[in-house]
């Protein structure tokens, strides 16, 4: 494998939907705009992408650092039910800690150069938007503040992939702030909040252990854990409802009402896990895309990537959905 493709499969290529989807939502949404400029769209793709690899690259930096991903091998070993794949290429001898500041920084780099372009066509209100972002992408688990750490993990990763990213891409593409994007990237947002927090949940033990505060650990008790996971999966739904009661948003956006099924689903698959109960893992169509899931099985983590997947490809149609929805709107 090649510097560059070695680089993006450790920077967690599989977590890009995340970011990538919500910003093509975005430029859909800044279509209908007259100063919509698809050039200036896709340079702030790109440079979404290389931030959100940068910063995956620096989260295992960061991890790295206080040894988290050692301490989840040796729970491992004591039969402790947690996702170890955490940074491999440096503990297998593959890099170096000095390899992966140099990966960091020209994924940074890139991303960077990327935002200039945007602020050269675009003005100042970019650079703002990109300095907020990047301030909560390092503090995600980087010094001095580690936020994933104090339990603000979640909120952080709301606000980056939701309204920050939201927001910015229609800003750079179409050079306008909007409310329709404010209140469709809200639902955006808590979606993309909910892989991280059912992963949490799923992590809740491991993450003790290693003295990782989460928004699971935070609430502690499992009624109060589904709770929140209804309303990470379902108020999108509510708020999209909303809007287009209001006529906020166009009534074809209430086509994102077929997802509703998979959003039960993973509350109660998640409230099933938090209750100890055993679950015969079996795959849907409706579900989407699980990857290699056969090798999932054989490895012992079908439990945890089933219920990961289910709320990344949540997020994902949601935002095809809404996507597909506008670009039909701008046609006819």
């Amino acid at each position: 494998m090649n510097k560059i493709g070695f680089w993006i499969n450790n920077a967690r290529h599989i977590a890009l939907p995340q970011s990538i989807l919500p910003a093509l939502l975005a430029f859909a949404m800044a279509g209908t705009h007259p100063d919509f400029s698809w050039w200036l769209g896709l340079v702030a793709l790109f440079g979404i992408i290389c931030a959100h690899l940068g910063m995956n690259l620096a989260d295992d930096y960061f991890d790295y650092k206080v040894k988290s991903g050692e301490n989840r091998n040796e729970m491992a070993a004591e039969g402790m039910r947690a996702r170890i794949a955490k940074y491999p290429y440096l503990t297998s001898g593959q890099a170096t800690v000095k390899q992966l500041a140099g990966a960091i920084v020209v994924f940074l780099l890139i991303a960077s150069i990327c935002g200039a372009i945007i602020l050269y066509f675009r003005g100042i209100n970019i650079l703002y938007l990109a300095l907020i972002a990047g301030f909560l992408g390092i503090s995600y688990s980087g010094w001095p503040f580690r936020l994933c750490y104090q339990g603000y993990g979640e909120l952080v990763i709301g606000l980056m992939f939701g309204p920050l990213l939201m927001i910015g891409m229609q800003y750079a593409a179409a050079a306008v702030f909007d409310a329709t994007i404010v209140l469709v990237s809200v639902p955006v947002g808590l979606l993309v909040t909910n892989i991280v927090y059912s992963h949490s949940i799923m992590d809740a033990i491991p993450d003790e252990k290693v003295g990782k505060m989460t928004f699971a650990r935070l609430l502690a008790k499992p009624k109060w854990m589904i709770f929140f996971s209804g309303i990470f999966n379902l108020v999108p739904f509510v708020i999209i409802a909303v809007g287009v009661a209001l006529g906020l948003l166009h009534w074809a956006y209430l086509s994102i009402f077929i997802l509703l099924p998979m959003a039960i689903y993973l509350v109660n698959s998640l409230n099933q896990f938090v209750h100890h109960k055993t679950v015969d893992i079996q795959l849907k169509p409706w579900m989407g895309p699980m990857g290699e899931f056969d090798k999932y099985r054989e490895v012992g983590i079908d439990w945890f990537m089933l219920r990961w997947l289910i709320a990344r490809n949540l997020v994902t149609f949601f935002c095809l959905i809404l996507a597909v929805v506008n670009l039909i709107l701008i046609l006819i």
